[in-house]
């Protein structure tokens, strides 16, 4: 059994051992509460475990087992943003349950796993509750002692701090009404995210200079920032694109809403920036991973453009009025849509903890530790990204003008089809541009959008009226009345028509010259 919770807290320091034991503050009659419950003292032992070059760490997760408390267990903190991380549990075993270690699989890969710190902490806890009785959050006093375990046992250091976390459902309002409160009682807050970063850093080795941990660094003196290259902006975008597709792995893993559509996009976005900015990527080294990327984006759409499709269908469903609803339509719709069902959660993690994805990501870190620059990749940004973004424009000019005025049919639905996919690589590329070209590659960017989607929207119908027909030939061969399939299909069909009417407006307002030429010198 695996539990996640959302923790929401504030961690506080303190340099006098005695604040956060008898020097807290009385927080009865703050922000609704109405009495602070002394709750005892905790001796908590964890054990932290990383990679031997950290990359858990780095990522801000840490993965522990921890005994004491009423949580005694494994558990994985994963980071959300600011003061929130989600935690995944399970219970306490001898060795990391799979579960946990498919949800690190990204991180570390073939990479043992080794017992990176350890930490005792004795902990004073209070809840703060309502007037109800009802908890609204926990503030607690740690006594910590951590101990470096690899990749030398170090010293023992010790520090007390205080953290507040909130209940589950909790408003986050209440951490800023207490904060206040206690910075007056002598605590700020930590610079350090958690126990495990503090504990590295004071057990870490010093360097020459280096500030001791708890003390905010001193502001450098700012130098003249160096002009950034092609080769810079492109690979800061791929930078981004590889870090979203590793960070959204655990999310997929936990069928987090919309994990699968962004990490199939971050794919798309990456493929497609290597063949946008050839000149600056040396082909030769990213088409293959572009080869790659395209197989792992076809398996996160295996049931999701399913799903998408049954989705819209039972939309359009819905809007029938129910004297025109004739049939059991909604359950041959559900039939179909189960009929094409792959089993892909099983498949899709079985892809995500297979030698090929792991693979993949190992591949795409070396191309960032040795990133096969060209020559372009030197010279100005703007010049060599403006090119490449005008130079996809071209590309879905050359497609899409010839078939503006062509008559409706399979065949211009396949050119419209390519040209939507044209327009969003040329949305890509100038996504890719925005730091060295600035609005106008996002006013450019925006305009392929709306070419993408109003394409998107055509093709969706086209592919929806291939389904209907399935769906009709299905309900005729059961002897059910296939009339609002019918009227379906006829919807979709004046759907794609009004797209197709649509175009060469719009057409014609994203290419006129000053679009383009905002792009230029």
């Amino acid at each position: 059994m695996v539990d996640m919770m959302r923790e929401i807290e504030r961690k506080y320091e303190t340099t006098d051992d005695d604040t956060g034991t008898r020097g807290l503050p009385e927080l009865a009659g703050v922000a609704g509460i109405a009495q602070v419950r002394d709750r005892g003292v905790v001796t908590l032992d964890a054990t932290y475990y990383d990679t031997p070059g950290q990359r858990l760490a780095a990522d801000g997760i840490t993965l522990r087992r921890r005994t004491g408390g009423d949580d005694a267990g494994w558990h994985l903190k994963l980071p959300v943003g600011p003061d929130v991380r989600d935690e995944i549990r399970a219970p306490l075993s001898d060795t990391l349950p799979d579960h946990l270690a498919g949800l690190v699989r990204s991180r570390i890969r073939g990479t043992g796993l080794v017992p990176l710190v350890h930490l005792l902490s004795e902990r004073n806890v209070r809840h703060l509750v309502d007037g109800d009785g009802t908890v609204l959050a926990e503030l607690s006093a740690d006594r910590v002692t951590a101990r470096r375990l690899a990749p030398a046992p170090s010293d023992p250091v010790s520090w007390t701090e205080v953290e507040v976390e909130l209940a589950e459902g909790g408003d986050p309002a209440l951490l800023d009404t207490l904060e206040p409160h206690l910075t007056d009682a002598g605590l700020r807050r930590a610079d350090l995210p958690s126990k495990l970063a503090r504990a590295l850093a004071e057990t870490g080795p010093r360097e020459g200079g280096q500030k001791k941990p708890g003390k905010k660094p001193g502001k450098k003196k700012a130098g003249k920032k160096a002009a950034a290259t092609a080769g810079d902006v492109v690979l800061d975008y791929v930078r981004r694109q590889i870090t979203a597709i590793v960070t959204l792995d655990p999310a997929v893993r936990l069928d987090t809403y919309d994990s699968v559509h962004r990490m199939r996009v971050a794919t798309r976005r990456l493929r497609s920036a290597f063949r946008s900015y050839r000149k600056v990527l040396d082909r030769t080294v990213t088409d293959p991973i572009g080869a790659e990327l395209k197989w792992l984006a076809a398996e996160l759409g295996i049931d999701r453009d399913r799903e998408v499709l049954t989705a819209r269908i039972g939309e359009r469903l819905t809007e029938v009025p129910v004297e025109l609803r004739l049939g059991p339509v909604a359950a041959r719709l559900e039939i179909w849509s189960h009929a094409r069902r792959t089993g892909s959660r099983d498949r899709l993690i079985g892809v995500l903890d297979g030698e090929r994805y792991l693979a993949l990501l190992d591949t795409l870190d070396a191309l960032l530790a040795d990133p096969p620059l060209r020559q372009a990749a030197a010279r100005p940004a703007a010049e060599v990204i403006r090119k490449a973004v005008l130079r996809d424009y071209e590309r879905l000019a050359d497609r899409l003008e010839p078939v503006l005025d062509a008559p409706s049919g399979p065949e211009r639905d396949v050119v419209l089809h390519e040209a939507r996919k044209d327009a969003k690589r040329a949305r890509y590329a100038a996504e890719v541009a925005r730091p060295a070209l600035g609005a106008p590659a996002k006013a450019f960017a925006g305009l392929m959008t709306e070419v993408q989607e109003l394409l998107g929207d055509h093709q969706d119908s086209v592919v929806a009226r291939e389904a209907l027909r399935e769906l009709a030939v299905q309900a005729h061969a059961a002897g059910e009345s296939t009339f609002t399939v019918g009227l379906l299909y006829g919807r979709e069909e004046a759907l794609a028509a009004a797209r197709e009417r649509e175009l060469p407006g719009l057409w014609a307002e994203v290419s006129r010259r000053e679009h383009r030429s905002a792009l230029e010198p």
